[in-house]
């Protein structure tokens, strides 16, 4: 098999790549994840998908890296991670009652052949209406700073919403797995043929 590598150091995007069995090491993509003037939310996170997929491949030159990049947008405006309670309170606040779009941007490069294989998968949470107290109780229990939204999904955050709506609930958490099987797959992969040979 050839080498995988995912060009992230985030522990969630980890975790879910690790669903896949599949011996994989992590690398740190050091980029400017500055929006271009104009550029759209979907344009931004395959672009930053592909960059970081990119930005590792000196180290891996003959490797499938993954890159991965994920933005916020609520009602036209990008939303960035919180770092507080007070900017998560205000966040949230916004939410309540409204739907949010999380865009997630996915590569997987083959440094090797200098190959690109993106795409943006779109997945979209409605919220309950929020009390400030349901907010506060909330943001105390989980404390969920670095993250966009201010909110875990795979945590106590599944209290805020009313519905889930998309393909796969791991892209979310940031890593698209669905799509990633079958771009993988594309690059000669086979997650369960894999499998068969690491039972065998």
């Amino acid at each position: 098999m050839k080498t995988l590598v995912l060009g992230s150091t985030s522990p969630f995007r980890k975790t879910i790549l690790e669903k896949l069995q599949l011996p994989f090491s992590c690398a740190r993509p050091n980029i400017d994840e500055t929006a271009l003037q104009g550029e759209s939310p979907q344009v931004l996170v395959q672009r930053l998908a592909i960059e970081k997929a990119k930005a590792v491949s000196p180290l891996h030159p003959k490797a499938l890296i993954i890159g991965s990049d994920q933005v916020a947008v609520c009602e036209g405006e990008i939303l960035g991670k919180p770092h507080n309670f007070n900017n998560a309170v205000i966040q949230l606040s916004k939410f309540s009652g409204k739907s949010i779009t999380f865009y997630t941007g996915l590569c997987v490069y083959d440094s090797e052949h200098d190959n690109i294989a993106a795409l943006v998968e779109p997945f979209t949470v409605h919220f309950n209406q929020l009390s400030l107290e349901e907010i506060t109780n909330y943001l105390h229990a989980e404390q969920p700073y670095n993250c966009a939204g201010s909110f875990k999904s795979e945590g106590l955050g599944i209290c805020l919403f009313s519905k889930l709506e998309g393909d796969d609930p791991n892209t979310l958490i940031g890593l698209p797995l669905i799509k990633l099987v079958t771009l993988l797959k594309q690059q000669g992969i086979d997650v369960l043929a894999e499998q068969a040979k690491i039972t065998t």
